[in-house]
């Protein structure tokens, strides 16, 4: 079979602009995702709301305040500061 016969049976054999609709699965899925979408808003404003009740309450410690972290970068600086931080003094080498 040569490529426009393939092409040719691959043509005739498209179905009309009529007959294409989307039908119920599409809408039902499209429903779905509108649903998700909302239950996933619903569970962050309640996360955030625990958040602030948390901070309210003094769960969090407010002598080491953290600036908001941008990029790697910063949050690698972040990371090796509360290292830093957290490490006991080194004491100082005994004299002879």
């Amino acid at each position: 079979m040569s490529a426009t016969a393939l092409v040719t049976v691959l043509v005739t054999a498209a179905p009309e602009d009529e007959d294409v609709v989307a039908g119920w699965t599409a809408f039902a899925l499209f429903i779905g995702l509108i649903i998700a979408v909302a239950l996933l808003g619903v569970s962050l404003t309640r996360r955030l709301k625990n958040v602030e009740r948390a901070a309210e309450q003094g769960l969090y410690d407010p002598s080491t305040p953290r600036r908001p972290a941008r990029g790697l970068a910063a949050a690698r600086e972040l990371r090796e500061g509360d290292a830093a931080a957290e490490e006991p003094p080194a004491d100082p080498p005994p004299e002879r």
